[in-house]
């Protein structure tokens, strides 16, 4: 190819990794049910895109730098202290069950639906344990099971990533070692945990230069992402380089330690490194699925077919129903687990990397492992895609419409506020740093956060479970929009703060952070002053004559959706609508 011919090709698969990404956010979709049809269109319509003739040889070893990178960011939001008691039981049993059984299944048929050797097909199967969260997270945002299931289904996404990858490496280096010739049975017993040694003892030395550049050396966000990302690809390049895919368990070790070894100073957004993670995920998915043909996806597309029935209707369902045996799910959601198993990213990257290194050595029926994979993961996430809803709703599963507030404060006015939008139908959570904060919450009667809460919302990854709104109203400004900016990810829904005082001198709060409640006429001190002068918050039916010299704060929708006024949005109340207004500083004869 000419020069030009490669600029083109690098640009169109940047625009398309780009693009699909971008229309699979809009349609509320996980990424790879467009990335992966659009890079096999693309691949099948042009020679500009394939990155055998872009990068030639240089493609093989790029691919295990991503994969390292992407594991090695998986790793980062598996803080395995998270995991709540009451999940870990049922998560770890579908882990377990299902690998086993989805590895053992696979491996049985496999052989004979595809006219592959035994080796080929256990590594096969060990790819197809997989699942993931950037499938399944979009799947259950769209779908909004209840809180339980999607507790379970995430944790076990997350962590089949690393455990699946790890295993898929080890089992790469038991086939390739079956390959050889006279060798006994302990010679590749021998040389299986010497592939688990030698990665983790490269992720014990990644987890200590990143200990050094992260701790010791203090670098900011900028140069210490850099740091890390230049860290996973130098020790994961020259684990492969002394023994080949050693390098994706040392990233997976590596993150994981910096996840859960308390000390590592992550910052608590990480932009860059989320945006380079989503870049890698779309280039790399383009190229891929550009590399398969379709002279490659003809002879095992009705076999591969026959795979997902197996895998969707046999597989899943018992092993979701012996996990959640004896435990508080009920039917429905036992039902619903067991209908939600996509397979995503790391199924394909693992299949790319371990059917490229098995077929350079010749391994018979290891080229037919990619477009295999291709197959389950394009028909398993669009299986789960257009069944998932309909599925959830005929179980039962579906979270009700409404609104789960997390009130942040615990001056007085805040804690009557919290008790008047409870008495208008609400769910109410509350959280307060003070202990006396805490009492006043307790006394009045409304749930109150466990302690550690807002370290929870502000760690990367993690996740506000059932929280649909945060209102941040402490008597601390600079705390409010500083939480309004760190939380916005982590939540369900908006986040939103009391505003500052127009002559603020704070440091953040007048600047930056957050859509305003109730406009720049209520901001914190106002609402404060008015509520110790006896203004009261009431709650009246939209359709009642607004009274004298009383604003409107809150709007509470018939399906029990609430929507606040803020200084960019002027909600309209309806019939059938619930308001929730202040009264005047004199008034406390409507209280």
């Amino acid at each position: 190819m000419t020069d030009d011919e490669i600029l083109l090709g690098l640009a169109l698969t940047v625009v398309l990794a780009t693009g699909s990404q971008i229309l699979a956010n809009k349609l509320r979709v996980p990424a790879l049910i467009i990335l992966l049809p659009v890079g096999f269109a693309a691949g099948a319509m042009t020679d500009h895109i394939h990155p055998d003739k872009l990068l030639g040889p240089a493609f093989s070893p790029l691919v295990s730098l991503s994969v390292a990178v992407i594991l090695y960011d998986a790793g980062l939001g598996l803080d395995l202290r998270k995991l709540a008691r009451q999940t870990r039981g049922i998560v770890g049993r579908l882990l377990v069950y299902g690998v086993l059984l989805t590895f053992l299944v696979t491996g049985a048929v496999a052989p004979a639906m595809f006219d592959m050797p035994l080796r080929v097909a256990a590594m096969l199967g060990m790819i197809l344990v997989v699942s993931g969260p950037t499938v399944v997270g979009p799947l259950l945002d769209f779908v909004r099971p209840s809180d339980k299931v999607r507790r379970v289904l995430m944790w076990e996404g997350t962590l089949t990533d690393p455990i699946g990858a790890i295993l898929g490496a080890l089992t790469f280096h038991a086939v390739a070692s079956s390959h050889q010739i006279d060798i006994g049975r302990g010679y590749q017993l021998g040389q299986f945990a010497l592939s688990l040694a030698f990665g983790l003892v490269g992720g014990a030395v990644g987890t200590a230069l990143l200990w050094f550049t992260l701790r010791t050396l203090r670098l900011g966000e900028t140069l210490g992402t850099l740091a890390q990302l230049a860290i996973v690809i130098g020790v994961s390049a020259v684990c492969d380089i002394v023994r080949d895919d050693t390098g994706l368990i040392a990233a997976i070790v590596a993150g994981l330690a910096v996840a859960n070894i308390r000390g590592f100073d992550m910052p608590a957004r990480r932009p860059f490194f989320e945006t380079l993670v989503q870049l890698i995920i779309g280039l790399l998915f383009i190229s891929i699925s550009s590399t398969v043909t379709p002279a490659s996806l003809v002879p095992v597309l009705l076999p591969a077919l026959g795979l997902i029935a197996i895998l969707v209707l046999v597989v899943r369902p018992i092993v979701a129903f012996a996990a959640a045996a004896r435990t508080d799910l009920s039917r429905g959601e036992r039902a619903f687990v067991g209908w939600m198993d996509p397979r995503g990213i790391v199924a394909a990257a693992t299949a790319s990397a371990f059917s490229a290194g098995l077929a350079e050595r010749g391994v018979t029926g290891a080229a037919k492992i990619l477009p295999i994979t291709f197959l389950v993961i394009v028909g398993t996430v669009l299986l789960y895609a257009l069944t998932a809803a309909p599925v959830a709703g005929r179980l039962g599963v579906v979270k009700t419409a409404g609104t789960r507030v997390l009130l942040v404060g615990g001056e007085p006015w805040v804690v009557d506020l919290g008790r008047t939008l409870r008495s208008a139908g609400l769910d109410v959570l509350m959280w307060a740093g003070r202990e006396e904060s805490r009492e006043r919450i307790k006394g009045a009667g409304l749930e109150l956060a466990k302690g550690d809460l807002l370290a929870t919302a502000i760690n990367p990854g993690a996740r506000l479970e059932g929280v649909t709104a945060v209102f941040l109203a402490t008597d601390d400004d600079d705390f409010n929009a500083l939480g309004s900016i760190v939380m916005q990810d982590n939540v369900e829904g908006p986040v939103y703060r009391v505003g500052p005082p127009h002559d603020s001198h704070g440091v953040v709060a007048p600047y930056t952070g957050g859509d305003i409640l109730f406009g720049r006429s209520l901001v914190r001190h106002v609402l404060a002053e008015r509520y110790e002068r006896g203004a009261r918050f009431v709650v009246q039916p939209a359709t009642a004559p607004l009274p004298q010299e009383h604003d409107v704060l809150f709007v509470v929708r018939g399906d029990q959706r609430l929507e606040p006024v803020t200084e960019t949005q002027k909600t309209t109340p309806q019939e059938g609508d619930t308001v929730v207004l202040l009264g005047p500083a004199t008034d406390t004869a409507l209280r």
